[in-house]
């Protein structure tokens, strides 16, 4: 199945809509080390694992636009492709989070990987 790709541009221009309902849904699809190893997302950009995409949790009315860090949106056009033949109007955003990131879009930061503390009696001197 050919799934659409929706360019940064496109996708920058209908985030700054007026209108709300205009705006599509933003899904972070990121795997699980690039997703954890960063410390930025797209705005509003809504959290999802890919291979556990819970789609209840999804508006039917509005397009959801899944972005990953594959220059070649393989697995956000495995996302999308899901949605899709659930019935959603869903696309992947073309060149993933790099492109974005390097037109200089905007992006709001996320909480970065704290190193978890030694186990007490770990570190003897």
């Amino acid at each position: 199945m050919a799934v659409p790709r929706v360019s940064k541009e496109d996708l920058k221009r209908r985030l700054e809509s007026a209108d709300p309902a205009a705006r599509p849904v933003i899904l972070d699809v990121r795997l699980k080390y690039p997703y954890e190893h960063s410390s930025f997302r797209l705005p509003g950009a809504i959290r999802m694992m890919p291979q556990a995409i819970d789609i209840t949790a999804l508006p039917r009315d509005r397009e959801i636009v899944a972005y990953d860090s594959d220059p070649d949106e393989l697995v956000s056009s495995r996302v999308a492709a899901t949605l899709i033949r659930h019935g959603y109007k869903a696309s992947a955003l073309r060149g993933g989070i790099s492109d974005w990131m390097t037109a200089k879009f905007p992006v709001e930061n996320k909480p970065a990987p704290q190193a978890a503390p030694p186990a007490p009696g770990s570190l003897k001197g």
